[in-house]
C-alpha cells in the first residue's frame, strides 16, 4: 500500500504530542510526495535518503520536508530506515532539481533520483574518495628480482608497481591496449594486489599552452572580468579557432582561485581527447563523468566534486547533476549539440540547466559552438548572453576550400563523383588524409526488388530495413527489430534483390575496390561497438600517414587532425527534403562542423559537397556566408512564422497498441479544464512517424508567444492527467522545450 491512511488497530495509542510525520519524494511516476511516520527517523533532515515501505515492497526516497499531521481517519507507515546524516544534495543543487520538477512538469522524486548517482540509488553507502589500486605483491617482487621476465605487459605491471602503489585506472591509461589482461593474469597469481589509494593530486603540468592570439586574449579578459558573479557568455568560434584553448585558460583560473569547474561535452567519443588533454594541462584532478564509466567510478567522482576539493568534472548530459559546492565556471562544449536534451523519462535540457545552475551558483557560465543554436543566438540578440567571437584559424591555419559537386548525370563510383574520387587520389598520393562523410550506418537504407520495386519494410514500424552486410541482415534502426537476407522478391519471386542508397559500409566496400592497397577506416556505432576500438582507431588517425575516412557524425566535431586536408560530403540533400523546420538549422551546423575537420594544420583544407539540388537557395546561402548567414535567414523565418525561439512550446505526445485507446485518451485531454487563453493547440494528430515498435503514435502540440500562460495551463492539467483512468492504457510523456517532434 501506498501511504494512505486508513483507520488501523495501528494508531499510536497515549498521551502527548502527534508523532512527527515526514513528506518523501519517491522515484515513481505520480505527481505526489507521500507522507510517513518518522518513527526513529526523527532526525532525518530534507534531502536524505530514507528507505520506506511502498506497495509490497521497499522504495528509497528522499526527505523534502514535514509532512502533514498524523491524527487522520488513518495510519501512516513508518519510515524503515535513514541511509544519510547530512543532505546528499546542498542548497543550491536541491533548489535547481527543485525548479527543473516544476519547470518541465516532471515527478519531483524521479527528477531527485535521475540526479543521483546509481548505487546512492540503490541505498548503498556513501562512496568512498579513495581510488582502487594496485600493489606488487612480496611474491611478485620475488618473481621480479628472481629471473628476469620477459619483455610484455605482465613485466610492464610488475616494473610499474616497483615505486609503488598505482591507481588502477592511472595503470591501465600507461600501460594502454594489453595491460588490463596483464593486471588480471598478475592478480591471479598473487604476484600484485588489489588496494586502496587517497585522491591522486597531479603535479604542476610541465605542458605549457600555446600562444593567444588577440582574439582569444581579448575573450578571456572579458570573462575573467566577471569572474565574481553569474554571467552568461556565447563563444562563437569557427572550427579550428582555439576555443578549447579559451575554456582551459579560463578553469586554470579558477583552479588558482581555488575553485571547481564542470565542463559538458556532447559525446562519450569526445570525452577521451578532451580528458587527455585537460590532465597535460591542469594541476588539478580531472574527473571524467559519462555512461561509459562504471557505476561505482562515477559516484566516486560524484562524491569527490562534492568534498568542495578543487577539480574538474569533465561529461557529458548528465553530469549537470554533479555537486560543486565550490564552483568558478561552467562550460558547454559544442552548445548547439542535441545530445544535451534528454530524449526519455526527465527530458531536460543539460545546457539549458547549465544557464540555470550558473545563476543559482553566482559563477559565468561559457557556451562555446562553431555554429550557435538559434535559441541561443537570439539570447545574445536580446542582451541576456555576451556574444564573444573568434574569425580566425589558430596559427597558420586557413578556412578550407568549399565547392560544390552537381550530382545529375554523372556516373558514380561508390557514391562519389569522379572529381571527388580525383581528389581523393590526389590527396593519398601526397601522404595527406581524407574524409567521406554519410551519416547513414549500415550497408544501404533499404533493400529493394529491381524487377517489380517491392522494399522490405519493418511490420513493427511501416519503414524500410536497413540492409547490413557485416554481418549480413536487414535491421530497423527504429525499433532495433531484425530479419534475414531474403533469396527472392514475395512479390514476384524475382531474385534481382540490391540496397537502395548509400551507407557507410557500402562506401567503405566500394572504396576498397577503387583504392586496394589504402588504408580505408570505418568509424560508425556498428564498426566501433567493441570496447576500445574508438580511441584505438582515433589514436590511429593521429599517427597521421595517408588514409580515408568513412564515417558518421561521430566524426563531425571535435577532431583535430592536421594531416587531414579533404572532406567529401557525400550526400547532402537529405537535409532539404525534411519536413522538420529545424532541419535548415540542422544541416548547416552538420555541414559547418564536419567541413571544419579539413585543414587544421598547415596543409590547405578543401570540401566537395555532393548534391543533386545545387540550385537550393540554402547552398548559396552556405557557400556565400557560412552558418551564420543560414541561421541569420533562419531566425528571420521563424520569426515571421512565430517558430521557436520566438514561440514556446510543449508536445504531449502517446502511444499504444490499439488506436481506440489514444481517441479515448486524447479525447479526455481536450475535456481538461484549464485557462488556455493564449495558448494554441495543434491536434492531436498522428506523429509524423505514425508507428513505431508496433505502437500507434499521436501528439498534441502545445504554442504560446509567453512561456507564463503555457505553464500555468500544464500546471493545472498535470495533476489531472496523471488522475486519468485513459492514462493507463497508453504510455504518455510531456515534452518541455521540445527539440524533436518527429
Amino acid at each position: 500500500m501506498l501511504v494512505k491512511r486508513s483507520g488501523s488497530a495501528d494508531k499510536p495509542k497515549g498521551p502527548g504530542a502527534p508523532p512527527r510525520v515526514l513528506r518523501v519524494a519517491l522515484p515513481v511516476p505520480l505527481p505526489q510526495s507521500f507522507d510517513y511516520l518518522a518513527g526513529t527517523a526523527d532526525g532525518a533532515l530534507p534531502g536524505c535518503r530514507v528507505r520506506v515501505p511502498f506497495g509490497s515492497g521497499e522504495r528509497i526516497g528522499i526527505v523534502t520536508g514535514p509532512g502533514g499531521p498524523a491524527d487522520g481517519p488513518a495510519v501512516l507507515k513508518p519510515v524503515h530506515e535513514v541511509l544519510d546524516r547530512e543532505p546528499v544534495f546542498d542548497s543550491e543543487l536541491w533548489r535547481t532539481l527543485s525548479w527543473a520538477a516544476a519547470y518541465y512538469h516532471f515527478p519531483l522524486g524521479e527528477v531527485l533520483n535521475a540526479a543521483l548517482p546509481a548505487p546512492l540509488r540503490a541505498g548503498e553507502p556513501w562512496p568512498t574518495l579513495e581510488e582502487p589500486g594496485l600493489a606488487i605483491t612480496a611474491a611478485g617482487r620475488d618473481a621480479f628480482a628472481a629471473k628476469p621476465l620477459r619483455a610484455g605487459p605482465g613485466r610492464d605491471v610488475l616494473a610499474a608497481l616497483e615505486a609503488g602503489p598505482m591507481p588502477t585506472s592511472a595503470l591501465r591509461q600507461q600501460l594502454g591496449r594489453g595491460g588490463s589482461a596483464a593486471m588480471r593474469r598478475l592478480l591471479q597469481r598473487g604476484w600484485i594486489g588489489a588496494t586502496s589509494l587517497p585522491p591522486s593530486r597531479p603535479a604542476r603540468p610541465v605542458l605549457a599552452g600555446p600562444p593567444l592570439h588577440p582574439e582569444q586574449q581579448a575573450v578571456i579578459t572579458a570573462i575573467e572580468g566577471c569572474a565574481e558573479g553569474y554571467s552568461g557568455h556565447l563563444l562563437e568560434g569557427i572550427t579550428g579557432s582555439g576555443k578549447t584553448e579559451v575554456y582551459l585558460r579560463l578553469i586554470d583560473a579558477a583552479l588558482e582561485r581555488g575553485r571547481q569547474a564542470l565542463v559538458l561535452v556532447p559525446e562519450i567519443a569526445l570525452t577521451p581527447q578532451t580528458l587527455r588533454r585537460f590532465r597535460e594541462r591542469l594541476a588539478a584532478p580531472v574527473l571524467p563523468l559519462h555512461s561509459g564509466l562504471g557505476e561505482r567510478e562515477r559516484a566516486r567522482a560524484w562524491a569527490q566534486a562534492r568534498s568542495g576539493q578543487p577539480c574538474v568534472v569533465l561529461g557529458t548530459r548528465s553530469a549537470i547533476f554533479t555537486p560543486l559546492p565550490r564552483a568558478g565556471l561552467i562550460v558547454v562544449d559544442e552548445e548547439h549539440d542535441g545530445s544535451y536534451k534528454q530524449g526519455d523519462g526527465f527530458r531536460y535540457h543539460a545546457r539549458d540547466l547549465a544557464l540555470v545552475r550558473g545563476k543559482a551558483l553566482d559563477v559565468p557560465v561559457l557556451l562555446g559552438s562553431a555554429t550557435p543554436s538559434l535559441e541561443t543566438l537570439a539570447l545574445a540578440a536580446e542582451g541576456r548572453l555576451r556574444h564573444h567571437r573568434l574569425i580566425e584559424r589558430r596559427g597558420l591555419a586557413k578556412p578550407p576550400l568549399l565547392r560544390l559537386l552537381d550530382l545529375r548525370n554523372q556516373r558514380l563510383v561508390g557514391g562519389l563523383a569522379p572529381t571527388a574520387v580525383q581528389a581523393l587520389r590526389d590527396t593519398l598520393a601526397r601522404g595527406e588524409q581524407a574524409l567521406v562523410f554519410r551519416n547513414r550506418r549500415g550497408f544501404a537504407p533499404a533493400l529493394g526488388c529491381a524487377q517489380c520495386g517491392h522494399v522490405w519494410e519493418c511490420p513493427r514500424c511501416d519503414r524500410p530495413y536497413t540492409l547490413h552486410r557485416q554481418p549480413p541482415g536487414l535491421i530497423c534502426h527504429h525499433c532495433g527489430g531484425r530479419a534475414r537476407m531474403p533469396s527472392s522478391c514475395p512479390s514476384c519471386s524475382s531474385t534481382a534483390l540490391g540496397g537502395r542508397g548509400l551507407g557507410t559500409e557500402r562506401i567503405e566496400a566500394e572504396l576498397a575496390e577503387v583504392f586496394p592497397k589504402q588504408r580505408i577506416l570505418r568509424i560508425d556505432r556498428d564498426s566501433m561497438r567493441a570496447a576500445g576500438r574508438l580511441d584505438a582507431t582515433l589514436a590511429e588517425i593521429e599517427t597521421g600517414g595517408p588514409a580515408i575516412l568513412v564515417g558518421t557524425q561521430l566524426l563531425a566535431k571535435g577532431h583535430d587532425w592536421p594531416a587531414l586536408s579533404l572532406v567529401v560530403i557525400a550526400d547532402a540533400d537529405s537535409g532539404l527534403l525534411s519536413p522538420d523546420f529545424r532541419a535548415p538549422e540542422h544541416l548547416a551546423q552538420l555541414l559547418t562542423q564536419v567541413a571544419g575537420r579539413a585543414g587544421r594544420g598547415d596543409r590547405p583544407g578543401t570540401v566537395l559537397v555532393q548534391t543533386r539540388q545545387p540550385q537550393h537557395p540554402f547552398w548559396s546561402r552556405w557557400l556565400g556566408g557560412g552558418y551564420r548567414a543560414v541561421a541569420d535567414a533562419e531566425l528571420r523565418e521563424r520569426r515571421e512564422g512565430g517558430l521557436p525561439p520566438f514561440q514556446h512550446q510543449a508536445l504531449l505526445a502517446a502511444e499504444a497498441r490499439d488506436p481506440r485507446a489514444l481517441d479515448v485518451f486524447f479525447a479526455a485531454v481536450m475535456a481538461l479544464p484549464g485557462e488556455r487563453e493564449g495558448v494554441g493547440l495543434i491536434g492531436p494528430l498522428p506523429a509524423p512517424m505514425p508507428r513505431r515498435a508496433g505502437h500507434h503514435r499521436r501528439q498534441l502540440l502545445l504554442e504560446c508567444t509567453t512561456r507564463a500562460p503555457l505553464h500555468r495551463l500544464l500546471s493545472g492539467w498535470m495533476p489531472r492527467l496523471y488522475a486519468l483512468p485513459q492514462a493507463r492504457r497508453v504510455r504518455w510523456s510531456l515534452d518541455v522545450d521540445p527539440l524533436d517532434l518527429y
